[in-house]
């Protein structure tokens, strides 16, 4: 059974691939085999619906949040910096093209929606409104939550979508990512009725996104330089190593000591000695918009530690530790992710090369293993161990996984990963 792209057969005659869709869909939920199939991307996802009990014959309309809790979310959301940018690519040929854009955040919530006032009437038909949770667990395969699933640009055309009500609709979402950590933000949407479907729309939003995520490097870096003027007359004052770093650990200067990009704070942190894994027991003061940070003697963070790897929900993986000292957290990107969750189901430890051939099915690409690997011991320090790779034996480590195995970082295409969705050990 041959997977088929009917994007391309859309942009020549978009009623007949929107009927061939519908027959392959049919046949789907019905478990009947055809000679063509859904997009892998769009199969896998009717998979992961099938398994969230959403009804492909019933609208899952849910209650949206009010106005003042979409506000609140509005006003916490780095997207708001952004608005401008997504405005000027997205909205400036919508009512030619018979779309609207839609912004939500990394949990779903649609924040905001705009453009043609048409398309507006039929999106709140379908509950697509400030407010209205579009994840794919909730409402089906769709341009928003299909996309934060996945972390990459998805189209989503006529009978794709899960949710019959949905299948005269068409979406293109783009994941818009923290620049910094590559933490998922939330994803930028085109929708529109069946006949505005075009493929190019998927380079096109995304390419807007992508604008959008460097928007929000230059304000990072310029948050930075504005602290750096205010930490650089401290730091000349005080001896030893010491940093100064915003509220996030990002680092804006530093003395006595080599640069690094980020230094991990307690969560949240606070003012008194701490312990933080690169640099030891520190003082931590406020200062400006960030903090003071000066290193002491190191101590071994080892005993009595406990790491719990948290991968239960896609896009917001992370790794928390605890010990007498404190306890801080860190946000995973989708390859630490994928990393830390082998070195967890291997205690005794994996070479680069082990690592490399379960990570890329490539044992050669161990220079790209390594420079990972190196990034993480930023955050992780003497709790990551080397030649080979692991976490110290007399610390605890669990790791807190999906429900369902087959849910196991749905981005990643890793052999070990994909073995591991199948309750087969990584090997």
């Amino acid at each position: 059974m041959a997977s088929m792209d009917f994007r391309r057969l859309a942009a020549v005659d978009t009623a007949r691939a929107a009927r061939e869709l519908s027959e392959v869909r049919a046949a789907a939920l019905d478990g009947r085999r055809t000679r063509r199939a859904p997009r892998p991307v769009i199969g896998q996802s009717w998979e992961r619906v099938r398994r969230s009990g959403v009804d492909p014959e019933r609208d899952a309309h849910t209650r949206p949040l009010s106005r003042e809790e979409v506000e609140q979310r509005r006003a916490a959301t780095p997207l708001r910096h952004v608005l401008p940018v997504l405005r000027q690519g997205l909205l400036s040929v919508a009512d030619l093209a018979r779309h609207i854009m839609v912004v939500a955040d990394e949990d779903g919530r649609v924040l905001w929606r705009e453009g043609h006032s048409s398309v507006l009437r039929r999106a709140d038909r379908l509950g697509f409104e400030p407010g209205a949770d579009w994840r794919e667990e909730v409402v089906g395969t769709n341009g928003v939550g299909t996309v934060a699933v996945v972390g990459r640009p998805v189209q989503v055309f006529a009978a794709e979508h899960f949710v019959r009500s949905h299948t005269t609709w068409t979406c293109t979402g783009a994941p818009v990512t923290d620049p910094r950590d590559g933490r998922l933000l939330g994803v930028v949407d085109v929708s529109g009725p069946l006949d505005t479907m075009h493929p190019a729309t998927v380079a096109w939003v995304d390419s807007v996104a992508k604008l959008a995520e460097a928007r929000l490097r230059e304000l990072h870096l310029a948050s930075l330089e504005r602290l750096r003027a205010v930490g650089a007359p401290v730091l000349a004052r005080v001896g030893g190593r010491a940093a100064v770093v915003d509220r996030d650990g990002w680092t804006a200067a530093v003395t006595g000591m080599p640069y690094t990009p980020r230094i991990a704070l307690p969560a949240p942190p606070a003012a008194g000695r701490r312990w933080l894994p690169s640099l030891g027991l520190c003082s931590l003061q406020p200062l400006a918009d960030g903090w003071l940070v000066r290193a002491g003697k190191e101590t071994d963070p080892r005993c009595d530690t406990r790491i719990v790897l948290d991968l239960a929900r896609p896009r917001r993986c992370s790794v928390a530790v605890t010990s007498d000292l404190g306890s801080w957290s860190q946000h995973l990107t989708p390859r630490h992710a994928e990393l830390l969750y082998l070195l967890a189901v291997h205690r005794s430890g994996r070479t680069a090369a082990d690592l490399a051939a379960e990570v890329f099915g490539d044992p050669a690409r161990t220079v790209t293993v390594r420079a990972e690997m190196s990034r993480m011991r930023r955050y992780l320090g003497a709790l990551l161990e080397h030649r080979p790779y692991r976490f110290p034996e007399d610390t605890e480590v669990r790791v807190v996984l999906p429900e369902d195995p087959r849910d196991l970082l749905p981005h990643s295409t890793a052999p070990a990963i994909r073995r591991g969705r199948t309750g087969c050990a990584a090997s």
